[in-house]
């Protein structure tokens, strides 16, 4: 069933936020080095440039030497890109440290980590198995490589490819799916968007869109055996756009949505699968379709759900909220090398649109969200990835606009999401080059940022009129081992009196209870936290009391029982 959200382009676009012409990020100075500056409600705790041999000084724009996508693993941050993949160590955030730089091309080189095992991605015709810079000068070659590469980085100083297993169509993208009922495996979804090469160099490419056993119109799936990554072969490669009757190219056909909408491409891939294994869904963005897909077998994924809008161009990335209750999608209007944030562009086009999901598990369109700060001509722009800040009772996420910059956004109210925060420079150059933050992921206390031309950049949120300290405090005690871009975990919170805080902040904002009432439950828990044990004990259980009583006449019930909870777990 195919709903559209175009009845929805008057919704609270820019709800909150300053008009454009009052905006600091309009009018940047350009610069490589020396760019004007914006920042609100963020603090840069480091900016670390580009290595010598990882840009070319003569074409800042260069393709060859972009960076592209993060993965984190305790104190190291891998940053993938053209030329091949830095880790960064950044215990200390303030002066990161190159930890190693491994070169090895064949395209975006989007990452994944799981324990000792290093993903990354290859499109490219360039790429080689021996990752080496000189590409393949025959059409159909041996040493031709187009998938997803394996390292073993046991030992970081001497990373080890260990598989190599190639697609059809390449690997643009891929999603690590982890699955709590088989913990020998992980699964790797591939999303090809190149072209199909020729069977001569891989049985079983077949190019006509026509063929049913074509290589377009599907992903792959890869099983990779933790105890032999060496293994690692495609399992499953699931038609999940076919329709009712088995015809694979099921979705979208391409082409136009009517006059004054946007004309989108043919739904015959995903460019990014975002997986959330905790509660069985995976949310495809598929060049003509944003797709819900059940991966309760991560083996055998199955689609539950499309729709499509009119004002996308190309679907390109999806974020769960963490209750599972709405998905955001992004539309790469422009694909991310062109100016999409000018005065003139819609507002509803090359944006964030979100979508509520119910227990049906059927998506229902809601509202949109774009940075309302004009970019111009020559700064690449339009939304791209990020990942959620994890607030107690809130959607917030901080996401990344190419040289839009970085933006950090609630849409805890889908219909109406309001920017808090955000940094940005002015363009590289004096005419289009491509550069800006392909990816900015809240990573145990940080916002971390990959800048396409310019290095990794490195933030923390700042108390404001829309975020107190309190709410940032309980966000940072949550902690990661690993962070995958494209694979979601639930977030929970320890029993602390940050979180409890966060929640009573978060009514006093909602008018969920009254200034006397919250100025009582602050100083019952400022007294509860000097306490001992048993008077401890005896205060926060008085406050849950008191707090249920209060639930019963609050706008804000919901927050309230949050509240309670979290003083009930404390008070044991």
């Amino acid at each position: 069933m195919r709903r559209t959200a175009a009845a929805l382009c008057t919704l609270a676009i820019a709800a909150g936020v300053l008009h454009a012409q009052q905006d600091p990020r309009v009018g940047l100075k350009t610069g490589f080095r020396d760019a004007g500056e914006a920042i609100k409600h963020l603090q840069m705790v480091s900016h670390t440039p580009k290595q010598d041999g990882w840009f070319d000084p003569k074409n800042l724009g260069n393709f060859d030497y972009a960076n592209s996508d993060l993965a984190f693993q305790k104190n190291l941050v891998f940053q993938g890109g053209w030329h091949g993949w830095q880790a960064w160590d950044i215990s200390n955030p303030s002066a990161p440290k190159l930890r190693k730089a491994f070169v090895c091309q064949g395209g975006q080189g989007d990452l994944s980590i799981h324990g000792n095992l290093l993903f990354m991605s290859v499109e490219d015709f360039a790429g080689r198995i021996d990752c080496g810079t000189q590409a393949p000068r025959d059409t159909v070659s041996a040493e031709r490589f187009r998938g997803v590469r394996i390292f073993d980085i046991s030992d970081i100083d001497h990373p080890k490819q260990v598989a190599t297993v190639q697609t059809c169509r390449g690997s643009h993208t891929h999603t690590l799916v982890t699955d709590k009922n088989d913990k020998a495996n992980v699964y790797v979804y591939v999303q090809g968007t190149g072209p199909v090469r020729s069977p001569s160099e891989l049985t079983g490419c077949v190019r006509s869109a026509a063929d049913t056993a074509s290589a377009l119109f599907r992903i792959e799936v890869i099983k990779v055996p933790l105890a032999a990554p060496q293994n690692a072969a495609i399992v499953s490669m699931p038609r999940i756009f076919a329709d009712a009757l088995g015809n694979i190219a099921g979705l979208w056909k391409g082409g136009s949505h009517g006059e004054g909408t946007q004309t989108t491409g043919t739904t015959d891939q995903c460019h990014d699968i975002t997986a959330y294994p905790e509660i069985g869904l995976a949310a495809g963005a598929c060049s003509g379709n944003g797709i819900l897909l059940d991966i309760s077998n991560p083996a055998n994924p199955k689609r539950l759900d499309e729709v499509i809008d009119p004002n996308f161009a190309y679907w390109h990335s999806a974020t769960f909220n963490n209750a599972g209750t709405s998905v955001l999608f992004t539309d790469e209007w422009g694909g991310g090398v062109a100016p999409r944030c000018r005065a003139s562009d819609k507002p509803t086009w090359g944006a964030n649109a979100l979508f509520t999901l119910g227990k049906d598990r059927q998506l229902t369109p809601a509202g949109y969200f774009k940075i309302p700060a004009a970019q111009g001509a020559n700064e690449n722009c339009v939304a791209h990835n990020g990942s959620l800040i994890p607030v107690p009772g809130r959607d917030i996420m901080a996401q990344a606009w190419y040289q839009g910059g970085l933006s950090v956004f609630d849409f805890t109210n889908p219909a109406k999401p309001v920017e808090i925060a955000f940094f940005d420079r002015g363009p590289i150059a004096e005419s289009l080059t491509l550069a800006g933050y392909w990816s900015t992921y809240w990573y145990n206390g940080h916002i971390i940022g990959s800048e396409i031309g310019r290095g990794l950049d490195i933030f923390t949120l700042q108390p404001s009129a829309f975020l107190t300290q309190n709410e940032i405090d309980a966000a940072k005690l949550v902690k990661y081992d690993e962070v995958n871009p494209q694979l979601q975990t639930k977030i929970t919170w320890p029993a602390a009196f940050p979180v409890a805080r966060a929640y009573v902040d978060q009514l006093q904002r909602s008018g969920g209870l009254s200034a006397a009432r919250i100025a009582a439950v602050n100083r019952a828990l400022n007294a509860a936290e000097k306490a001992a044990p048993a008077a401890r004990r005896q205060a926060l259980t008085l406050q849950t009391s008191q707090l249920a009583s209060d639930a019963s006449r609050s706008s804000d019930k919901a927050k309230v029982s949050l509240l309670i909870d979290v003083l009930h777990q404390l008070a044991k």
